[in-house]
């Protein structure tokens, strides 16, 4: 007897449903694009999201959410979201899956 059919013998009633749950995001949308810049700093290239101006803790959850997804490293610095690698296109279409407006800078 496996996991599908114990839940069924608990709850007979409940139908399953098969289609995927959205998440939907708390963070503010602004109507200006969010700038994708790429950087060499001592050698080791990096990702800076610049030109966020929503609350400061909108764009802490927001850099927390892109480093969780990609499983790399960052921080939050200077009001810009700062990202270990190049993962610009991977980033571009996070944002633009959560509603965002973005413009990649350079190259």
């Amino acid at each position: 007897m496996d996991l599908k059919d114990q839940l069924k013998n608990l709850f007979p009633e409940h139908e399953e449903t098969l289609s995927p749950i959205k998440e939907k995001s708390n963070v503010w949308l602004q109507d200006e694009p969010i700038l994708c810049k790429y950087e060499k700093r001592k050698g080791k290239p990096i990702t800076i999201l610049d030109g966020y101006h929503g609350a400061t803790s909108d764009f802490k959850t927001l850099a927390k959410e892109i480093k969780k997804k990609l499983s790399v490293g960052g921080s939050f610095k200077d009001d810009k979201i700062i990202i270990q690698g190049d993962y610009r296109d991977k980033i571009m279409t996070l944002l633009i899956d959560k509603g965002f407006k973005v413009k990649r800078v350079g190259g």
